[in-house]
């Protein structure tokens, strides 16, 4: 049985303009970098970047890109609307949001520079007034 989630690692082009977007643009507070892997200080789940160059190093093939986001990752932070303000000045492409949502989030999704899906997520009641708008 799955207790929980240990890491997500995202499969980047360009490492340290990974590093910048997220550690720069996201917050992330950086932890360490070694042999193509990066790893930000997180609580509970570790959240890191690898260098797609090194993949057949790891796993043995290296990974075809696709046409379109090759995965989305969400953080729980305090308020989405003031971090929609911040990441559209700092010239962050947006998707979408400030939006509630009825499971429970206020979501804003954006692009990171490898055009992976990142979701900014604020704990709202469920079946908010407004939701889905």
């Amino acid at each position: 049985m799955i207790r929980s989630v240990d890491y997500v690692i995202i499969y980047v082009a360009d490492l340290h303009r990974s590093i910048d977007f997220y550690r720069d643009v996201v917050g992330l507070p950086f932890k360490f970098e070694g042999d193509g892997y990066v790893e930000f200080a997180t609580t509970g789940c570790k959240f890191a970047l690898y260098e797609r160059t090194k993949l057949a190093e790891l796993i043995g093939r290296n990974m075809v890109e696709g046409d379109g986001p090759q995965g989305e990752v969400a953080f729980i932070v305090d308020d989405v609307d003031t971090e929609s303000k911040r990441l559209r000045r700092a010239g962050v492409m947006m998707l979408s949001g400030p939006q509630d949502r009825p499971w429970g989030h206020r979501t804003i999704h954006f692009l990171d520079p490898d055009g992976f899906v990142v979701e900014f997520a604020q704990e709202i009641p469920r079946g908010r007034p407004g939701a889905g708008a």
